[in-house]
């Protein structure tokens, strides 16, 4: 492509979306590049986002997708492959984005908002339940299966808290230890309280009836009736496309097991790459889609901040040759929209807690 972009956002989704709107409002020339696979598809409708609630995921976006585009922004169908940094900065395009297809894209600032991949375990029949009997957040489905008789799927340390979680949405919940790990001595106690039994055997499969899931079924060949699964996935950053430029998720811990993997950042969004900025589930695991729409509003903000910083440099240069001022004879000047004044100032209000675990 000819044109060279103040922002190439990747991804679509609440948080590309949202950061798009702000930088086209900024009157920034913008492309979003969306893949089209978001990851709340197979979700019927979008919770807890004030004002929206209840609204499918898909209504969400085309209604993103229109604003935008009433503030000159521009989308455009594709999967981007490959980043490349390049040597033009400051004046010139920071990036080149290679896509699927073979057309490129040119930037001065990147913007990943790629989300995330929930990777379930490999139990026959999760996969085509997800999103619907088969659920892992309580905010976001607790209120449909109110009630249900609830199975939690016990895949590491989370699960008796999970099940404790889901408790509060239905009297009746089981925990199947499936391979994980017996609970402890308090787990089980607080479990007992809180009248949930576990279940012990490995899950094999689900067991349907006219579309709906029914029960649980183990090796042993014994069927748990539920009509709800929980489960935790393993929430996998989608990150392939920064590892030409030295980027790399980092593995998210709880307790020494591995939940999952984000792209480190500080609280402007901005990665260890300069020009490189990230917002939504790509840098926070636990962002739900409103956590993710404000996500990509503030760091659409720091990405116009950046840019203002360097348009007011290019114009104190060129200013300086047309009055033949020597350069730096005006002494050392604040830059308060610059990349690092925004760092230090998220820093000084967020501290340590970008990723609270």
């Amino acid at each position: 492509m000819d044109r060279t972009y103040d922002v190439l956002v990747v991804g679509g989704g609440a948080a590309g979306l949202s950061a798009g709107l702000a930088l086209a409002r900024a009157r920034r020339a913008v492309l979003v590049v969306d893949a089209g696979a978001p990851r709340n598809a197979p979700a019927g409708h979008v919770h807890n986002y004030l004002g929206r609630e209840g609204t499918p995921p898909g209504e969400l976006l085309a209604v993103g997708r229109a604003e935008l585009a009433g503030y000159g922004g521009e989308v455009m169908s594709g999967r981007a492959v490959r980043a490349e940094s390049l040597d033009g900065r400051p004046s010139g395009p920071g990036f080149r984005v290679e896509l699927a297809d073979g057309r490129s894209v040119l930037a001065r600032r990147l913007l990943m908002a790629t989300g995330l991949v929930d990777e379930l375990p490999d139990i026959p029949g999760l996969h085509q339940r997800w999103g619907r009997e088969v659920l892992h957040c309580p905010y976001c489905h607790g209120w449909e299966v109110r009630d249900q008789a609830i199975g939690v799927l016990a895949t590491g340390p989370m699960a008796t808290h999970q099940a404790l979680l889901f408790r509060q949405w239905s009297p009746d919940v089981t925990l199947f230890q499936h391979t994980a790990a017996p609970p402890s001595a308090d787990e089980r106690e607080q479990l007992a309280a809180r009248g949930i039994p576990v279940v012990t055997g490995e899950v094999v499969g689900l067991e349907l009836t006219d579309d709906g899931l029914t029960g649980v079924r183990l090796r042993s060949g014994q069927v748990v009736p539920r009509q709800a699964l929980t489960v935790m996935p393993r929430f996998t950053a989608r990150a392939d496309l920064l590892a030409p430029l030295g980027l790399a998720p980092t593995e998210l811990r709880v307790d020494g097991y591995v939940v999952g993997s984000y792209v480190p950042a500080d609280p402007t969004g901005a990665t260890a790459i300069p020009g490189v900025w990230v917002a939504g589930n790509v840098a926070d695991v636990r962002a739900g889609v409103i956590n993710a729409a404000a996500a990509g509003l503030n760091v659409a903000a720091a990405v116009n901040a950046d840019l203002v910083a360097e348009d007011t440099r290019r114009a104190v240069a060129e200013h300086r040759r047309g009055s033949g001022t020597p350069a730096g004879s005006a002494g050392a000047s604040a830059e308060p929209f610059s990349a690092e004044h925004e760092r230090e100032l998220s820093e000084r209000v967020l501290g340590d807690r970008r990723h609270g675990w």
